[in-house]
C-alpha cells in the first residue's frame, strides 16, 4: 500500500503537467473534435482537479460524490453540443494519460510493490468506470430535460 500512496502523491504533484498534456491530446485528436467548443481552461481545470485530488477521489469520496461530479460534467457537455462518444473518449484519454505517466515514473523493486500497484490500479479502474457511467447519465438527463438534439447525428 505504501507504493500506491507514493504513486498517488506523485500524480498529485505532477497534476498540472498531466492536465496540460491531456488538454493537448484532446485538442489534437480527431476523435474529440467537438471539444473545440469547450473552453480549454475549463477542460484543463476539471482534469487538474481530478489529478490533484486523486487520493481523495480514490479513498475519501463516495460513489455519490463521483455520481454528482460526473453527472454535472455529462450535463455540461450535452449543453455544449459534445457528442457522448467524445465525452466518453475524453474520460478514457484521461485514464490513458495517467497510465502513460505511471509507466514512465513507476519503478517496481519488490514483488510486494506489485500488489500495492495492482490495488491502486483496481481503484483507478473502478473510478474511471463510474465516471463514464455517471457522465453518460448526466448527459442523457440533459438531453431528455431540454430536448437537446442528439449531438453528432445529422438531423
Amino acid at each position: 500500500m505504501m507504493l500506491a500512496y507514493r504513486l498517488v502523491r506523485l500524480i498529485e504533484t505532477h497534476s498540472d503537467a498531466l492536465a496540460a498534456g491531456l488538454l493537448g491530446k484532446v485538442q489534437n485528436s480527431e476523435l474529440t473534435r467537438s471539444y473545440r467548443h469547450v473552453p480549454p481552461e475549463e477542460l484543463k481545470q476539471r482534469v487538474y482537479e481530478i489529478y490533484r485530488h486523486l487520493g481523495d477521489w480514490l479513498l475519501g469520496k463516495s460513489v455519490f460524490d463521483i455520481e454528482q461530479r460526473y453527472e454535472e460534467i455529462g450535463t455540461r457537455r450535452a449543453h455544449q453540443g459534445v457528442p457522448i462518444s467524445e465525452l466518453i473518449w475524453t474520460i478514457i484519454l484521461t485514464k490513458e494519460n495517467l497510465w502513460e505517466f505511471l509507466k514512465k515514473e513507476s519503478l517496481l523493486e519488490r514483488p510486494v510493490e506489485v500488489f500495492g500497484e495492482l490495488e491502486m490500479l483496481q481503484l483507478l479502474e473502478q473510478f474511471f468506470e463510474r465516471a463514464i457511467y455517471y457522465a453518460s447519465v448526466g448527459y442523457e438527463r440533459a438531453q431528455s430535460a431540454h430536448e437537446l438534439p442528439h449531438a453528432g447525428i445529422a438531423q
